[in-house]
């Protein structure tokens, strides 16, 4: 490839860039932070540049022994001048091969490692997010972050930095070298440098426009097959959907993105030829000059071939480095993208002096506990949003003065009408949120106190709606305890009520469930959410509403399969049934956020309040 089609290529790719990122202003810090990153591959990037400064220099000694060819073997028919020149030239082509792939794998080594890096670290941070922060974050755009942007950062020293080095110092060495062979020459090439700016800054408006256009289509596009290309998607397309509507709006987008691709196709090579024809033009005009400079012996012939040959070299630099803002500008802003996710401090996170619990049954004491869920600004970024909008109303308070205490080894039961906070109950147990006012105990000590990693060791739950990944099921339950033996998986299994289901299937433990568990009904996903936490052996016990959307029969088995859950474990069981929670050591009856009644079923129907309002509901709906 030509040094002009090079340069080309380079200028191309700037002109597919944002021109508005020129304008950003970078935090303060940012470049240090950059350098904290690449400091680890400092040699690296120290024999990097070296094999950038020797491939600069090989591309104008070339030409200059062109010179001393044409001159001193050619003209004279000095045979051993000629031979020597053609042997370092043939030298010189190997160095640069060598120097050019020496410079690869550096450039490889720097670049993969950073992405390593960067990718390891912000993945790293994401996972010690708090759950309030996924609920607003746009899967996608975080996806992006640790993508993209990381490989738009890793790209400021693999391609930004080596470019802008590589196209100034060889610019620099190529019209010096012009300049010393002919100055008459090289400013009539300067002179011609606008005709190349032309098409650049045309073409690039245009180019811009139609980029951003398809990154959107594209953007749109992907967003709807991730969301049509799931069971629940797919499942609530086929019952609701319009399917030849659907069918009409993707190929509406993608026939728009393929006119895009069609119209940058025609743009591009426009663009090529103008950069191609213009530096044809310049060459002409370079040995329209020479020609007439060497025949009245200002210059040799063999300076006016090194000359034009030199020329070939000065325009690819110069066409790469007009846009060389927006690409600089483009690198760091990715930096500073993936630097907003590793900023964003997480809000539950452990204290410094933080312990591990040590009671192996423990009691759970909630004390004048409040809350209300965090504002979208305290929890996650805008620009991980799909519509980042400022909230309308707060959430306002969700749990008010709630004071309860659960005695090691009890079995307490949480009831009330839908809204009334008891699933966010559950929540801050194990410290998905942290509590507004007041305290939660776990063993007598503030669970603030304890670490993170221990409370959770000690908490099994269950919702209504357990996931599942798309992997088989014996990877599902090892997700509980990596390490268990067939032995204990098949103890979980059968005391969970769903072995002689997995022994029923043609490959067992290795059956893959399925996105979400699909494949699985509602009560076999629900016994195998009980298997693995059975696994997991906790000390507490969290059942939410882990019955409410079973038939009888697999109620009937999920709840034989719960009775082995909670013998011997500190229990909270969140319930719509009340027929599943009768047997409860104490119940606690929340309304709009308080506390409103407490005891047992039986003391509970006595009173006659709202506990018995919703037990006699559901008895005469079950008789009718």
């Amino acid at each position: 490839m030509s040094m002009n089609s090079m340069g080309a290529h380079s200028a191309m790719r700037s002109l597919t860039r944002d021109p508005a990122v020129k304008d950003m202003r970078l935090k303060p810090g940012t470049v240090k932070r950059i350098w904290s990153f690449a400091k680890p591959f400092k040699l690296y990037l120290l024999i990097f540049l070296v094999m950038i400064i020797v491939d600069s220099l090989l591309t104008v000694a070339s030409p200059l022994l062109l010179k001393n060819l044409i001159d001193k073997g050619v003209i004279p028919h000095n045979g051993r001048i000629v031979t020597q020149m053609a042997l370092i030239v043939g030298a010189i082509a190997i160095a640069d091969t060598s120097v050019s792939l020496v410079s690869r794998w550096f450039s490889s080594r720097i670049g993969e490692g950073l992405i390593y890096e960067m990718r390891t670290q912000v993945f790293s941070h994401i996972q010690k997010q708090s759950i309030a922060f996924f609920t607003r974050t746009q899967t996608g755009a975080l996806i992006s972050r640790i993508n993209s942007d990381v490989i738009g950062a890793q790209n400021a020293f693999t391609n930004t930095l080596s470019g802008v080095l590589s196209n100034i110092l060889t610019l620099t060495l190529v019209a010096a070298a012009m300049a010393t062979l002919s100055w008459q020459i090289t400013l009539a090439s300067l002179l011609l440098l606008p005709l190349f700016l032309i098409p650049t800054k045309w073409v690039g408006k245009k180019i811009q426009s139609l980029t951003l256009a398809s990154f959107n289509l594209n953007a749109e596009m992907a967003s709807t097959m991730t969301e049509r290309f799931n069971v629940s998607g797919a499942l609530l397309v086929s019952l609701y959907g319009e399917p030849a509507k659907e069918r009409e709006g993707f190929r509406a987008k993608a026939r728009r993105v393929a006119d895009i691709g069609i119209h940058t196709a025609m743009l591009n090579r426009i663009f090529f030829m103008s950069i191609t024809t213009i530096a044809a033009l310049a060459t002409a005009f370079a040995y329209g000059i020479g020609g007439h400079l060497a025949i009245s012996g200002a210059i040799t012939v063999g300076s006016l071939l090194a000359i034009t040959t030199l020329l070939a070299r000065l325009y690819g630099p110069l066409t790469s480095l007009s846009n060389v803002r927006v690409d600089v500008m483009t690198a760091l802003v990715s930096f500073e993208r993936v630097f907003e996710v590793l900023d964003l401090e997480p809000m539950v996170r452990d204290r410094d002096a933080a312990k591990a619990i040590t009671v192996a049954r423990p009691s759970i004491e909630f004390d004048h506990v409040q809350f209300s869920y965090p504002k979208s600004t305290e929890i996650s970024l805008a620009s991980l949003e799909l519509a980042a909008k400022a909230e309308m109303v707060d959430s306002g308070v969700v749990l008010e003065d709630v004071s309860f205490y659960c005695e090691p080894g009890s079995f307490t039961a949480i009831v009330g009408p839908s809204g009334a906070g008891k699933s966010t109950i559950s929540g801050l147990l194990p410290r998905l949120y942290d509590v507004t006012k007041g305290s939660i105990k776990v063993a007598g000590e503030d669970i603030r106190d304890l670490t993170l990693a221990s409370l959770r060791h000690e908490i099994g739950v269950v919702t209504q709606d357990s996931h599942m990944f798309h992997d088989t099921i014996d990877a599902n339950l090892r997700y509980a305890k990596s390490d268990a033996t067939l032995a204990e998986i098949e103890a979980a299994c059968r005391a969970a009520q769903i072995w002689n289901f997995i022994e029923s299937l043609p490959n067992g433990l290795d059956t893959v469930v399925g996105e979400r568990g699909h494949r699985l009904s509602g009560g076999e996903k629900q016994r195998l959410a009980i298997a693995r936490l059975l696994l997991k052996a906790p000390s507490i016990v969290i059942l939410d509403e882990a019955t409410a959307h079973l038939d009888s029969e697999n109620e009937a088995l999920v709840q034989e399969a719960l009775e082995v859950a909670l013998e011997g474990r500190t229990s909270i069981v969140i319930a719509h049934r009340l027929s599943t929670v009768q047997k409860a050591d104490q119940i606690l009856v929340l309304e709009a956020g308080r506390i409103v009644e407490r005891g047992t079923h039986e003391e509970l129907v006595t009173r006659g309040g709202l506990y018995f309002d919703l037990y006699q509901r559901q008895v005469l709906g079950t008789a009718q």
